[in-house]
């Protein structure tokens, strides 16, 4: 299929060389006004008082239950905060955000009509950054700030937060600088592999925030005051082994799997034993995907998409430990 080839196309971009992408399957909120802050905290999974001025963060916003609504980054632009969510539960959120406001000095807003965000990510995406007029950050989730917002999310990528107005001619130059056009299948495969989620409609509520890796990969602070959802985090962490993780995987299949799709092992049989959180094709052929899944499978090595029969998924690394 076409599309199916085109996607592919834009992770082999991704892939071997430096890429520019428009990040159209986020939303942005920002909150303003001297208590948004203070909101922020008592809302996310992560210990917003914290943040800096020139820092972003992992953070979560969960059910009473402690399952994640939202896998969100976070940080500030001047005295306002900017949250990055998916695009499909993005008003939702805004909406059930808004809601614990109340007499707090704060605001939410809808910021995707304000801002546009683009992925730069690549070997050269820094020169990209700087023949733009950008500043590099200097760290991992570190940020700078200029006539747009630069969020560092790892060695080579970085997410821009421009002004509607800025957006076209920043776009023109990072691909006048090298970097080549691509499409969201290219930073969903860069997620991926930088074993990254994104809770996204298919799998909202499924996932405690440890599942997600949460904790691995800086989400969760198990030392700050309480949020929604906060004991069964706590428990979970505190409490026993974790009986679920993420894991990366590949498997050869000529169509996508569906996100939220079910996962099997032979240790459980008939019954699920994780979901599909995540999938972008992979460079050469297939699709490589995030998994929810029993720890226990996983160590087997063996899991199946879709039945107990269905095709096989073999694991590859993240670039952390699962501890």
């Amino acid at each position: 299929m076409k599309f199916h080839d085109d996607a592919r196309q834009d992770v082999v971009r991704a892939a071997e060389g430096t890429v520019v992408v428009p990040l159209v399957h986020l939303g942005a909120i920002r909150a303003t006004g001297e208590d948004a802050g203070a909101l922020l905290h008592n809302l996310f999974s992560n210990d917003v008082k914290k943040l800096g001025p020139n820092e972003a963060q992992l953070t979560s916003f969960n059910s009473p239950k402690g399952r994640m609504l939202a896998s969100i980054l976070l940080w500030r632009e001047g005295a306002d905060y900017l949250l990055t969510l998916s695009a499909d539960v993005h008003l939702a959120m805004l909406k059930k955000l808004s809601m614990y406001i109340l007499r707090s000095k704060a605001r939410l807003m809808d910021d995707s009509a304000d801002s546009v965000l683009i992925g730069l990510a690549g070997p050269q995406a820094g020169a990209a950054l700087e023949a733009a007029g950008l500043h590099i950050p200097g760290a991992e989730r570190a940020t700078a700030g200029g006539v747009a917002t630069v969020v560092r999310l790892d060695g080579a990528r970085f997410i821009v937060s421009a002004p509607l107005s800025e957006a076209a001619t920043l776009w023109e130059k990072f691909v006048a600088a090298g970097a080549l056009p691509a499409g969201t299948s290219a930073w969903q495969w860069l997620d991926i592999t930088a074993g990254l989620p994104g809770v996204t409609l298919p799998v909202q509520e499924e996932f405690v925030a440890q599942m997600l890796n949460f904790d691995l990969i800086g989400g969760v602070s198990f030392n700050k005051g309480c949020y929604p959802g906060q004991e069964i985090v706590a428990r979970t962490h505190y409490l026993g082994k974790l009986k679920k993780r993420m894991y990366r995987v590949h498997v050869d299949v000529d169509t996508p799997p569906a996100v939220g799709s079910d996962v099997f092992a032979p240790d459980f049989g008939e019954q699920s034993a994780g979901k599909v959180v995540s999938v972008a094709p992979a460079p050469e052929s297939g699709f490589d995907a995030l998994v929810v899944l029993q720890t226990s499978s996983a160590d087997a090595g063996q899991a199946h998409l879709g039945s107990p029969a269905g095709p096989a998924l073999g694991f590859l690394p993240l670039p952390y430990a699962l501890g």
